[in-house]
């Protein structure tokens, strides 16, 4: 089922390409994305995957799609290991909290099979409890923007290129098949800037649906005050629902920093993150899959800039969540 155009103008999505393909019987969850690492690169343990989840099943004021909060995991192996199921999963089952799974593809052919085997055990470990939440399963994150010319330029880090995106993709086709996790929807997680590649769309064809990271304020190439932050969110958004084709776009990483240093003409302030949370959150929420960026900092490598919704060891966020 598709918007008709007076549904999706009452909702504001009709602008700047945003609309797509809803199945109205498929629930949009919104929630948080979560490293297997803390804010000092410390291994995130059960309880600090458990008391995280609760902590955003109960944020105040958010609004009703949180009270169910969702996690996006980036790997599927706990951290200090080499293929033990990761404990986020465990936590997951304990808070019921629904998950986007995540596997690591960043790391050559040995590490991604290492993936593989953790999320096959606890497949096999934990049965439907567990497989019952899983919203869908990403292979990699922003493996192609790091691969690209631009993420090279900026020392993104190492990537993976789109025909080893596609084989990996394959790859888990192959080694799910029989088990209950066949029937999830596999996606990809990257930039518009690396959807729109011509060599990436191997990549668009073989998944299920398309994860959009989008960060306006990073974007210091454009006019990217908070005035313009919810236009090109949207500009962003338009790329990658063109490049998905009909297939679902779902918002992997999104948000604002409450403190840090100025981007361009970006500011990084409490005001600013209020208004983007407002004005690009909230028409998202129960529309699509949103996976905000973050509930707590837990990037070792920003620690001059804060993403956190809430401090470190408080429930209370910066600023309000009322939409």
């Amino acid at each position: 089922m598709k918007f008709t155009s007076s549904v999706a103008a009452a909702f504001g999505l009709a602008a700047s390409g945003l609309v797509e393909a809803v199945d109205f019987n498929f629930i949009q969850r919104s929630g948080f994305n979560y490293g297997a690492t803390d804010n000092t690169g410390r291994c995130r343990t059960y309880d600090d995957f458990k008391n995280l989840m609760n902590r955003a099943h109960n944020l105040p004021n958010a609004p009703s799609q949180f009270k169910q909060a969702t996690a996006r995991l980036y790997t599927s192996i706990q951290c200090g290991t080499t293929n033990t199921p990761i404990s986020a999963f465990q936590a997951a089952m304990d808070t019921n909290t629904p998950i986007l799974i995540g596997l690591w593809a960043s790391a050559g052919r040995g590490n991604y099979e290492n993936e593989l085997n953790a999320l096959l055990a606890a497949e096999r470990q934990y049965g439907a409890r567990f497989t019952d939440l899983i919203m869908g399963i990403s292979v990699g994150s922003e493996d192609l923007y790091r691969s690209s010319p631009q993420g090279v330029a900026n020392k993104a880090g190492v990537g993976a290129t789109g025909a080893e995106i596609e084989g990996y993709i394959g790859w888990l086709r192959d080694w799910v098949r029989g088990t209950r996790l066949e029937t999830k929807p596999i996606g990809h997680v990257d930039t518009y800037t690396a959807w729109e590649l011509p060599e990436n769309q191997g990549v668009a064809r073989a998944v299920d649906w398309l994860g959009h990271n989008g960060f306006p304020y990073w974007e210091s190439n454009k006019a990217n005050a908070i005035a313009n932050a919810k236009a090109n969110f949207e500009a962003g958004v338009a790329v990658t629902n063109r490049i998905a084709n009909g297939k679902r776009v779902w918002v992997t990483e999104t948000g604002w920093p409450h403190k840090g240093p100025n981007s361009g003409a970006a500011v990084a302030s409490i005001d600013n993150a209020r208004r983007y949370w407002t004005e690009v959150g909230c028409p998202q929420f129960g529309f699509r899959n949103v996976f905000w960026y973050t509930l707590v900092d837990a990037n070792v490598d920003q620690s001059s800039i804060s993403f956190g919704i809430t401090p470190l060891n408080s429930a209370n966020p910066f600023y309000s969540l009322a939409c």
